[in-house]
């Protein structure tokens, strides 16, 4: 019986970090998949005027590169005005609304990309 209970004990441990290595692999697939569509939307909307990349300067000098927005303020200040839609004080740039998981993509995306 002994020999039983040594053995369960053996294997519970191996067991649990497996459970946990299999976890930590799934929330990296979802940060990655977030890092991912965050990526094509800052490109798709943003990359006109921004430079939307860890290096490069802006196509339109006055727009700042996205990776420098952490400069200015946490990025995840950003959210409300993301979901509501961004207003500028110039009329060039376009006012854009995103749902919430598309939100949450630009958020982690611009995390990734800014110094430091």
């Amino acid at each position: 019986m002994k020999r039983r209970a040594k053995y369960a004990a053996g294997l519970a441990a191996p067991a649990a970090a497996a459970a946990a290595m299999m976890v930590l692999a799934s929330a990296a697939m979802a940060n990655d998949a977030l890092l991912a569509r965050g990526s094509q939307i800052v490109e798709d909307k943003c990359s006109r005027c921004h430079a939307v990349g860890r290096a490069g300067a802006s196509p339109v000098a006055k727009a700042p590169p996205l990776r420098d927005l952490s400069r200015r303020y946490p990025v995840e200040t950003l959210a409300e005005s993301l979901a509501e839609g961004i207003m500028t004080g110039h009329e060039d740039m376009p006012v854009f609304r995103f749902e919430r998981t598309d939100v949450e993509a630009i958020i982690t995306y611009l995390r990734s990309i800014s110094p430091g």
